[in-house]
């Protein structure tokens, strides 16, 4: 059994119908190191609080105290998203006085989330 599957995948590999198309595509695709750091970009966004909590600075820049008041979580859970998110320049922050804010790191991020956001909604 393990012989046959050996043997498919070896000709799954070599087998090409549109060697044209291929070659053409190798040639667009982006570098494996982009893929990863895209890859790792998304899985940032897999995540239901970091969601949330760009969802709320989608519309106004908020202090972390203000984010966990809307959010219903401790300032704790939110400065560690925050943190993840900054690390992955989703956010970007600013201080005043002792209060930090954070908004949205640039407009490539507010489209992403708004693009995602009608994708989900016109299915609905």
């Amino acid at each position: 059994m393990a012989k046959i599957m050996e043997e498919e995948i070896t000709s799954y590999e070599t087998k090409t119908i549109h060697k044209e198309i291929v070659e053409k595509v190798e040639k667009l695709m982006p570098k494996e190191e982009v893929i990863y750091d895209l890859a790792d970009f998304f899985k940032i966004l897999g995540d239901t609080t970091r969601m949330r909590i760009l969802s709320a600075l989608f519309h106004e820049e908020m202090c972390v105290y203000d984010i966990a008041n809307l959010l219903k979580m401790t300032q704790s859970a939110i400065s560690h998203q925050l943190r993840v998110l900054k690390q992955g320049r989703f956010v970007k922050h600013r201080k005043e006085g002792k209060v930090v804010y954070y908004s949205l790191e640039d407009e490539h991020i507010k489209h992403i989330v708004e693009q995602g956001m009608t994708h989900i909604l016109e299915k609905r």
